[in-house]
């Protein structure tokens, strides 16, 4: 059974996806990281259990609607969008499976609306980013400046598709097939070639992020449990001794440490699948 497109309405535009339609089974959520798509989850659908899947695209990513201008794309801002996703389904309960961005936003979610959320996987990320509080003022000035600088550039065009797989091979390694997986759902046709599909205020820096200790406090309120995923090279923004931190913080949760890099749901999906499958496949049905 392949996935079908989907378009779920909301108040403020249309969230797009993918949708892998089995009535009875436990009902997943995916959410993709950070500038990638729903088709980021497509090399694992082979390798799952049955389940009722949503491949969600996030707010300004894949083919979802853009947020109006004044709008900010932050975690609690995505956290509205998976419950009105879930909401659009019928679905009061569900497990979440969540790739580096996704994986901190399903988190956060976990937290804001414990009743809904029964299950955490999380692959390559625990919860959000964070830093000290002694760089909000210089991180405040950034993320304003670059937002202002961000609205009089033109897009990037690329003259083809190949081209625009090999810049998404430079901004993160993973198996070509893999990346151009990713490149046909985030791309538009425009004149001269294609450019991102994606909002480029997601590229500005973030004008805030929550302390370690508050990121910490989210982690440990979390009550549904979680299985996590690391590759065993750990990412510069998220070292060892921070990922076990974080695992630590987060309660009932196990982890299964895989060889690959950060897209390794993508580049080794039976392995994450042997990992993860089960764990989902456990989800009660609401």
């Amino acid at each position: 059974m392949s996935p079908r497109e989907t378009v779920l309405p909301t108040p403020w535009g249309e969230l797009a996806g993918l949708r892998l339609e089995r009535p009875g089974a436990p009902r997943v959520v995916a959410l993709h990281g950070w500038l990638d798509n729903a088709a980021s989850f497509l090399p694992l659908l082979p390798h799952l259990p049955e389940l009722d899947l949503l491949l969600l695209d996030l707010p300004g990513h894949g083919r979802s609607a853009h947020l109006p201008p004044a709008a900010d794309y932050r975690l609690d801002t995505y956290v509205h969008a998976v419950l009105d996703a879930a909401d659009a389904l019928g679905w009061e309960r569900f497990a979440v499976l969540g790739h580096s961005m996704g994986a901190a936003v399903a988190c956060v979610l976990a937290a804001a609306v414990p009743a809904r959320v029964e299950r955490l996987a999380l692959v390559e990320n625990v919860g959000p980013l964070a830093e000290a509080v002694e760089a909000t003022a210089a991180r405040l000035r950034q993320g304003v400046a670059a937002l202002r600088v961000l609205a009089g550039k033109a897009l990037r065009v690329f003259p083809d598709l190949e081209v625009a797989v090999r810049a998404r091979l430079q901004a993160s390694p993973m198996e070509e097939a893999n990346a151009r997986l990713l490149v046909e759902r985030g791309t538009r046709a425009v004149a001269g070639g294609c450019t991102w599909r994606s909002d480029p205020r997601l590229t500005v820096p973030a004008p805030f992020r929550l302390a370690e200790e508050q990121a910490v406090a989210l982690l440990a309120s979390v009550e549904c449990p979680g299985h996590v995923v690391y590759a065993r090279q750990a990412q510069p923004y998220f070292p060892e001794a921070l990922r076990q931190a974080r695992l630590a913080a987060l309660p009932a949760a196990t982890l299964t440490v895989l060889d690959g890099g950060h897209h390794l749901h993508m580049d080794r999906p039976a392995e994450v699948a042997a990992a993860l499958g089960g764990f989902l496949a456990g989800s009660a049905r609401a």
